[in-house]
């Protein structure tokens, strides 16, 4: 019985974990991508693409983990 229970608490920590995490790394690549634009206007097409295409891996990390997160607690 025990250890349902911390199936369950150790899926919530880690789905949190995951988004935290993701939230941290998606204001962390808008802010360096914000920063180079305003430093150089000129380029701003290429860091808005670079931009997209890293928050969009980083993204499929993220639910990657949250999967994983919760089919321990379908799983056996």
């Amino acid at each position: 019985m025990e250890l349902v229970a911390l199936k369950y608490i150790a899926a919530g920590l880690g789905a949190g974990l995951v988004v935290i995490g993701a939230g941290l790394g998606l204001g962390k690549i808008g802010n360096a991508a914000l920063e180079g634009i305003a430093r150089q206007p000129e380029a701003s097409s290429d860091l808005r693409s670079t931009m997209i295409v890293i928050a969009a891996l980083l993204e499929g990390a993220a639910m990657l983990g949250l999967v994983i997160c919760l089919l321990t607690l379908v799983l056996k």
